[in-house]
């Protein structure tokens, strides 16, 4: 059964990946879907096998393949003198380099995810890709910083994402600037936290949505 799985999974990504170039083109259509399929040797078929949600299923699936690239490569990285802010930049910044290959479709990607039918769908992706870097750099909180770190986090990535696509700087030196600029503002929790709680008793539930995302 075991083999079985991994063997689905493998099969699953390398479907994506090559579904990913035609994206860039095409956008997410049926027709990047198939082509990626008869690139990657499959049958016609092979997009509702492995991926029976379609391009949201496929678009969710590229953001936690980005997010598998950034942990593999944050793994590599000797982080032990690093701060906590010089180790959140450095998982964005290894993310956003997995993704270069692919920043046109990253563009696509962003846009489908914005349509209305699927901001539910972004959302829940932003959620697990900050919740992995803060648990990849060894934050183990559980108050109510812990979700306030991911909120400020998600607005981190989400914002140094879009400055990133438009990014033609050599090596992306203004991108990896602004992300320092950002985690900066992030760092500043202890100051910001009473303020944010005096916002949150006013709110019925306060995160609501993102308890329901990490429950999942």
């Amino acid at each position: 059964m075991a083999d079985h799985s991994d063997n689905r999974v493998q099969q699953r990504m390398k479907l994506l990946e090559a579904i990913l170039p035609h994206v860039a083109f095409d956008g997410w259509t049926d027709d990047a879907l198939r082509a990626g399929a008869v690139d990657a040797g499959m049958d016609d078929i092979a997009v509702d096998r492995f991926f029976p949600g379609g391009a949201r299923e496929i678009a969710a699936a590229f953001s936690e393949w980005a997010d598998q690239k950034m942990l593999e490569a944050l793994a590599t990285q000797d982080v032990d003198g690093l701060k906590l802010r010089e180790r959140v930049a450095l998982a964005v910044r290894l993310r956003l380099e997995a993704l270069a290959p692919h920043r046109e479709t990253v563009r696509r990607t962003v846009a489908f995810l914005s349509l209305p039918g699927n901001i539910s769908r972004g959302g829940k992706g932003v959620y697990k890709t900050v919740d992995a870097i803060w648990y990849a750099v060894g934050d183990r909180s559980s108050d109510f910083s812990f979700y306030t770190k991911r909120a400020l986090l998600a607005g981190v990535v989400t914002s140094t994402s879009l400055f990133w696509l438009d990014d033609d700087s050599d090596d992306c030196v203004d991108s990896w600037a602004f992300l320092d600029r950002r985690i900066a503002d992030v760092m500043k929790i202890p100051a910001l936290r009473g303020r944010l709680e005096k916002i949150a008793c006013r709110l019925p539930d306060p995160f609501k949505i993102l308890r329901a995302v990490r429950a999942r």
